[in-house]
């Protein structure tokens, strides 16, 4: 199983072959996402949003009526707030 040391300053060099398997390059990206059980997932980020489909946890979903109600709402508020400038 490959490891790193962290030095001093925090830094991980990435071993090689774990570097290769996820495509990262001098300058890549990544972002550590923390999991409900409090460990970290490592996503590479490449730009695709597939890439970080489904790293963080939905604790619920909703219906698109639902989400059309929130938007509609929010515009409401703002719509009353530029009134009462």
């Amino acid at each position: 199983m490959p490891t790193a040391t962290m030095t001093c300053k925090g830094q991980i060099t990435m071993p090689k072959v774990v570097r290769d398997e996820l495509g990262l390059i001098a300058g890549s990206k990544v972002m550590f996402v923390r999991m409900p059980d409090g460990r970290y997932s490592l996503i590479p980020r490449t730009g695709r949003i597939s890439d970080v489909f489904g790293a963080v946890p939905v604790e619920s979903s909703l219906s698109l009526e639902e989400m059309d109600a929130i938007v509609r709402d929010g515009a409401v508020e703002s719509d009353q707030r530029t009134r009462n400038i």
